[in-house]
């Protein structure tokens, strides 16, 4: 049932993607008033329709599009807390414990000292210090 609504959840996001790039911005009204839209009055939808249609068809698709996700919601808080694949909020769960690999570290009788170096010895005089 999930892998399904995962299915229509892409295809409704696809659409509406889709349907948005059609639909012309608020500031090309402007240029089809001064002359500039050609013929849109003779489109299939008429001068409006099309806007309106595409808007509509958004919104309606855009309100499946949550309802689509909210009953995934749904799905998965109960698939998970019926498998018992969770105990809780995922901030209350542990870490899996992750196999370090081991360090040869030699002790520290073995551990060469470094030797103390010589004071260094300045350029500049005594009295200028």
């Amino acid at each position: 049932m999930i892998s399904i609504l995962l299915v229509v959840q892409v295809l409704l996001a696809l659409t509406i993607i889709g349907l948005i790039m059609l639909q012309r911005g608020k500031g090309a009204d402007a240029g089809a008033a001064l002359g500039g839209g050609g013929g849109s009055s003779g489109s299939v939808f008429g001068a409006r329709g099309a806007s309106n249609f595409l808007s509509r068809t958004t919104a309606i698709l855009a309100a499946a599009f949550f309802v689509n996700s909210l009953a995934l919601a749904t799905l998965s808080a109960n698939l998970s807390s019926d498998t018992s694949l969770t105990s809780g909020s995922v901030l209350e769960t542990s870490a899996p414990a992750v196999g370090v690999p081991a360090v040869d570290v030699p002790p520290a009788s073995d551990v060469p000292m470094a030797e103390e170096a010589a004071p260094a010895t300045s350029d500049v005089p005594a009295a200028e210090k």
